[in-house]
């Protein structure tokens, strides 16, 4: 096993926020039965027990089962309300898409271990390591370990997952999306740096593919009404910013991100699990609103995770956001249009679902009206102390421009290597800063004007109707690849297997009866012809052992 600076963050975020998620559903599930209750708790000990197993591990193999048991556990989890049909697709569907990224994965190891004969980081990692391998080598298996990256973070095309993962319990949405499996992806890549930083391809590829579903998540999100899609989707749009970070190289950017985004996020989840909680199980926002009188500390958490979210100063989303957003101006300021276009979006959309939650007239039923009620102390107190580490989590990343060290940096260094200048002059970076910060707080506050005293109705324009059917994906995932695979299967199973295997099986069993039944004539029941052939066969044998000539000429006759 290998503890050092990157495996230490990691495991702060899994255990910290693991334990918070942990005391939330001793309160959130006290409705389930006792056996259901722990089992709900012995998935969830595994998962963070296979995570705590893919950060430690001194190699890939070790990592790789790590990464299988997330993948388990999350299987396990979304369908812990296993008699719910949708529930057990969605798992299904976490599942195999998840070994799709697998694959990737495991040829990359195999490749490893092809050209350099260890899975070890201390031997693949090194520049020994590298110079036994060409750049097609280099580009092939930083490429798999991507796709191995893109199934477990949820990049485009393999996203469709995360969202549909909110079938689970809350707290599971929260540790799945803030704590451990979808920041595997980010983990693997940093901790393999080394390879990534001599293949240029594969960090164009990676820079691109998460922009790109940043943006395409944020625009999904902006159209849902479901309190944990909209979640679901900004957790997509923001491991998106993860992946740009690591593209353009912001290595110790991206896993500030990771350490920031698990606290607002985790906070986000547990905030919606309260409000769930208090609204019977209500999760459509256009039902809410009002909330902010009845769920005092909910309301305040969770604004407060809003703001993290968006990336206002000097909340700790701002320090991640930023830093991931300069690298990428310096690598392209393509790169840093795209990525504020989508912080407005974020800010935009996270503060819709606050609008819509807490602001403005309840607008449930009477009977939720009269039952609306804080949450226990259990539930409000992993929201206080999240609340707290989203407010002053960015202390750890302050940069040297605003006067700080940046200290994750510095601790990081072992690893990605001494920060190096981005190439931007102070004046440069202020005015980023400004520009992404000003665009952000007008997309929430035009948010809160607009959605304080409305609600979405069902989107009747075009773009509204396509963001809201998210870019109709699933549906073109299952036109184009799924029902043609079911219809592959079905012919496989009606024709070749039944036809051809079951054929071939049941054919020789049928073979084995005739024979036999033929065989059966001979004996026809009448036991004078039995011993007649038993006198006979006695009596040939008698000849055969006490003759020896015939025996001999009988020998001879057949050699001739």
């Amino acid at each position: 096993f290998k503890v050092d600076a990157l495996s230490s963050l990691f495991l702060l975020v899994i255990t910290g926020v693991g334990s918070l998620i942990h005391l939330y559903s001793t309160a959130y599930m006290k409705e389930e039965s006792s056996a259901h209750y722990a089992r709900y708790f012995a998935y969830l000990n595994l998962f963070i027990f296979s995570m705590l197993l893919l950060v430690l591990g001194d190699n890939y193999v070790i990592m790789f089962i790590g990464w299988e048991g997330v993948g388990l556990c999350s299987y396990l989890l979304i369908g812990y309300w296993f008699t719910n049909g949708d529930f057990n697709y969605a798992a299904k569907k976490a599942f195999i898409m998840n070994r799709i990224g697998d694959l990737g994965f495991l040829l990359a190891i195999f490749w490893i271990i092809f050209k350099l004969g260890s899975v070890n980081y201390s031997e693949v990692l090194t520049a020994e390591s590298l110079a036994k391998l060409s750049s097609a080598d280099i580009t092939g298996i930083t490429l798999l370990l991507f796709v191995g990256a893109m199934g477990k973070s949820a990049q485009i095309p393999l996203f469709t997952w995360l969202p549909d993962a909110m079938a689970g319990p809350t707290p599971v949405s929260a540790l799945i999306h803030a704590a451990t499996m979808v920041t595997a992806g980010i983990y693997m890549i940093t901790r393999s740096n080394i390879l990534f930083n001599h293949s240029e391809i594969t960090q164009t590829v990676i820079a691109v593919i998460g922009i790109s579903t940043a943006l395409l998540a944020a625009t999904i999100a902006i159209k849902q009404n479901d309190i944990k899609k909209v979640l679901a989707y900004s957790t997509v749009s923001q491991l998106g910013y993860m992946f740009l970070g690591l593209g353009v190289g912001a290595y110790s950017g991206a896993v500030f991100h990771v350490i920031t985004h698990a606290f607002f996020k985790a906070l986000l989840f547990l905030g919606a699990g309260s409000v769930i909680h208090a609204m019977h199980h209500e999760q459509d926002i256009r039902k809410m609103g009002g909330l902010k009188s009845k769920l005092p500390i909910t309301h305040i958490t969770f604004l407060i995770g809003c703001i993290a979210i968006a990336g206002v100063p000097p909340f700790s989303g701002f320090f991640s956001k930023d830093e991931i957003l300069a690298a990428a101006f310096a690598k392209s300021p393509v790169y840093w249009v795209l990525g504020v276009i989508g912080a407005a979006m974020t800010a935009f959309y996270m503060f819709r679902l606050y609008a819509t939650t807490f602001l403005g007239k309840f607008r449930g039923t009477p009977n939720q009206e009269g039952h609306l009620h804080e949450s226990p102390m259990a539930m409000t107190l992993p929201l206080i102390l999240l609340a707290v580490a989203s407010a002053i989590a960015g202390a750890i990343g302050i940069p040297e421009l605003m006067g700080g060290h940046h200290w994750l940096s510095h601790q990081l260094s072992t690893i990605v290597g001494e920060p190096t200048e981005i190439g931007l002059s102070h004046a440069t970076e202020w005015l980023l800063m400004a520009v992404s910060v000003t665009i952000a707080v007008i997309a929430l506050l035009l948010a809160v004007i607009i959605y304080k005293k409305k609600t979405d109705e069902m989107p009747t324009s075009f773009i509204g109707k396509f963001f809201y059917n998210k870019w109709h994906i699933d549906e073109l995932y299952n036109t184009a690849i799924v029902n043609p695979l079911n219809r592959f299967a079905g012919f496989l199973k009606n024709s070749i297997e039944k036809q051809v295997i079951d054929g071939a099986v049941n054919g020789t069993g049928k073979l084995v009866q005739y024979s036999a039944r033929q065989l059966r004539l001979i004996q026809n029941g009448q036991v004078g012809y039995y011993i007649l052939f038993m006198v006979l066969a006695i009596v040939l044998l008698f000849l055969l052992w006490f003759n020896d000539t015939l025996l001999l000429r009988l020998f001879h006759n057949s050699i001739k």
